[in-house]
């Protein structure tokens, strides 16, 4: 099985680049942090009002489901980012969807308006696994979602400390030496930004 080579990303701390030769088409591919955080909350806490309130999931067992959509994120993180974002390139057209979709935030790491996706696409992807889950657990998942959009919410949050901030002193640090060793040391290993559990458990904890 042919596997991803350690590649070597001249790397920029200052500016960004466009991915779009068109400004407004540009424009919509940057977005604040604070925007998918906010729409992931409010969308979770309406469906977990519903959940307890109109379907009657008790309190415990939506507790139950959002820790396992929790968990679940992290694995989709995880395995998204190693397979998807870190694609193979051994085609041209892989070199440009693996460049489109994360090679330019390693490129361009400092850029904080490139760490989350717009607003439509978060609301569009929110809503498609919020329909997936609904066809695999029914009801379930109106408990289980909001887990996997926090989740991902988690993500989004760690992620942007770890490109805009300093290396913090609290638990956060572990997480902020994590994800910095993926970026600037080796791109072949610490795939998991939320959590390093995916890494213990798939080998690919940096050493």
């Amino acid at each position: 099985m042919e596997t991803q080579k350690p590649t070597i990303t001249k790397i920029n701390h200052k500016g960004y680049q466009p991915l779009f030769k068109n400004k407004l088409l540009d424009r919509l591919t940057r977005t604040h942090i604070a925007v998918p955080i906010s729409l992931f909350a409010i969308y979770s806490v309406i469906l977990l009002y519903w959940a307890v309130d109109k379907i009657g999931t008790s309190f415990s067992m939506a507790i139950l489901l959002f820790i396992g959509g929790f968990l679940t994120l992290t694995l989709v993180e995880y395995l998204v980012h190693r397979f998807l974002f870190h694609i193979l390139e051994n085609k041209e057209w892989k070199k440009k969807l693996a460049y489109t979709m994360h090679g330019v935030h390693h490129e361009y790491p400092k850029d904080k308006m490139r760490l989350a996706m717009p607003a439509p696409l978060s609301l569009a992807l929110a809503s498609i696994f919020f329909g997936i889950f609904y066809l695999v657990m029914g009801n379930l998942a109106f408990a289980f979602t909001p887990g996997f959009l926090m989740g991902y919410a988690a993500y989004l949050f760690v992620h942007y400390h770890v490109h805009a901030s300093k290396p913090p002193k609290n638990m956060f640090r572990t997480l902020w030496i994590h994800h910095s060793i993926h970026h600037f040391k080796n791109q072949t290993v610490a795939f998991g930004v939320t959590s390093p559990l995916w890494d213990v458990i798939f080998r690919t904890m940096p050493k």
